[in-house]
């Protein structure tokens, strides 16, 4: 497969997942912002910002966090790289210059959710619901998935696609558990409170995973519970050990495929060595915010090592 092809199949699935990640925050921000004591790190709304990384783009445009501007951020704006109207149209671009690469129903889901997203740009602001926006992205994302999942041969494309896949997703559910740990808890002393708890169990229903955590675990929702779920338990989708272990798994199918190791391959596999040898106290006696940071970190890097051994220098 050509290095471009590639590269373009990758993206569609980083994007997707990215788009997929900003509804979700935006249903974090909204869920919390109904707790009147929920009083975080200058604002609920703001910290989404801090933790995405987006507060200097859009403090540059906008100002204040105010609910309506986080709305018009990160769903609408062009402006900002990471809104769902940006990652849907990149998703599309990509999928239509590697169009004879996909299935007609892979083609389908993505063009179907680039032309509702373009009816949602001409409806008055008003009418639109967020909770309505949030489940159309991720309805979305779910059905361009189970296209990929359902119809596309096994071969080095279906891995460029999942690879994209497995990193966002490790990514995006670093950035959202450290929207609750680092930025939404006011103090120290509400660990284990009421607020605490409704707050980790707003960021698991808004990750989709409130049942399945339950099921997993039951009884009272607590931190360390949760950051076992979302960090070291691969019965769990989201679950950095899920994403990493995918990761590994499409870059050994590809280094077979090729006849030949990469870095990246390497990289991945003494991530998953790592992980699989952690523990949840030992995560906490670290710091779960610090904790959070090194694996965004080295999920970048494992990023820009992919780019490295597989795709060319060119720009997107």
């Amino acid at each position: 497969m050509l290095s471009r092809t590639a590269e373009n199949l990758y993206w569609i699935a980083r994007y997707m997942e990215r788009a997929d990640t900003s509804a979700r925050l935006l249903e974090v921000g909204s869920r919390i912002s109904l707790l009147p004591s929920a009083h975080g790190y200058r604002s609920e709304w703001d910290s989404l910002l801090q933790a995405c990384g987006m507060a200097p783009g859009f403090a540059a445009k906008y100002g204040d966090p105010v609910q309506r501007n986080l709305e018009s951020w990160l769903f609408f704006d062009r402006d900002n790289p990471s809104s769902v109207a940006s990652c849907i149209t990149a998703a599309r671009e990509n999928g239509r210059i590697v169009r004879t690469a996909l299935t007609s129903q892979v083609w389908d889901a993505l063009n179907t959710a680039f032309q509702e997203l373009k009816r949602l740009e001409r409806e008055e602001r008003s009418s639109l619901e967020l909770s309505q926006m949030t489940d159309w992205v991720m309805r979305h994302a779910a059905m361009l998935r189970g296209a990929i999942d359902a119809t596309l041969l096994r071969d080095d494309g279906f891995n460029f696609l999942n690879i994209g896949y497995y990193l966002e997703r490790c990514d995006n559910t670093a950035r959202l558990m450290d929207v609750k740990y680092y930025v939404l808890l006011p103090r120290v002393d509400f660990v284990g409170s009421g607020l605490d708890n409704y707050q980790w169990t707003t960021l698991l229903r808004a990750m989709g995973a409130h049942r399945a955590f339950h099921w997993a675990y039951g009884g009272e929702v607590t931190a360390s519970k949760i950051a076992h779920f979302l960090i070291l338990n691969p019965q769990s989708p989201r679950a950095l050990i899920t994403c990493i272990a995918g990761t590994a798994n499409h870059l050994n199918r590809l280094s077979k495929a090729y006849g030949r190791a990469s870095q990246s391959q390497a990289m991945a596999a003494e991530m998953l060595a790592r992980l699989e040898e952690e523990t949840v106290d030992r995560i906490m006696d670290e710091g779960l915010h610090e904790y959070l940071t090194g694996c965004i970190r080295e999920t970048a890097a494992l990023g820009q090592a992919v780019h490295e051994d597989f795709f060319s220098g060119e720009a997107r």
